[in-house]
């Protein structure tokens, strides 16, 4: 019995009292998560701001639309709404835990197709004007989707806020079908 509570981790606060502990209202982990989130998610949405806004030296919507173009997404302007947008609100879902499997998916599905027009045919790296740039941000939000955002986030209130393989293979396929239909396009 003794082994049993030792090995077994209290499922509520009633519990833990009852075996005399006190169940933590955040870990170490909680906090660390936060931190990568944080830091991941408004890095990304500055960098969507830099293509919509022209914020943070971004070269802004304009400027941003001619470069989608001249590497084949037409009409530029518009993919550099959707690019910009996915990265902006993204990296803000993120940064705040809010719909993180859909944030992951707009991350993941924006980097698969950096990863196929741009630097994919550089190699793997970022010296080179590789994908690891784009590989390392992909599979960042797909572990964040995968681990789920703690509970230090708005989705701890939901169902899909403890992440697991349902919510990762939401981000991965809907991330990958956005970005085939945006290639095909």
């Amino acid at each position: 019995m003794h082994t049993k509570r030792i090995l077994r981790r209290p499922s509520s606060s009633t519990e833990s009292r009852a075996h005399g502990t006190t169940a933590p209202t955040s870990s170490a982990a909680d906090w660390g998560l936060l931190l990568i989130r944080l830091t991941f998610g408004l890095l990304m949405a500055a960098h969507g701001a830099q293509k919509l806004f022209g914020l943070f030296g971004g070269d802004g919507l304009t400027a941003t639309g001619q470069a989608f173009a001249s590497i084949g997404y037409r009409p530029g302007k518009l993919f550099a709404v959707i690019g910009g947008l996915s990265e902006f609100l993204g990296g803000l879902g993120l940064a705040l835990g809010l719909f993180t499997p859909l944030a992951a998916a707009a991350l993941i599905g924006m980097m698969i197709n950096a990863m196929a027009t741009v630097t994919g045919a550089h190699g793997l790296w970022e010296a080179d004007g590789g994908v690891e740039y784009s590989v390392c941000i992909a599979v960042v939000a797909l572990g964040i989707a995968a681990i789920g955002p703690g509970r230090l986030a708005v989705d701890r209130f939901f169902r899909w806020g403890t992440g697991g393989w349902g919510e990762a293979a939401f981000a991965l396929g809907l991330g990958g079908v956005a970005a085939a239909i945006t290639l095909t396009l």
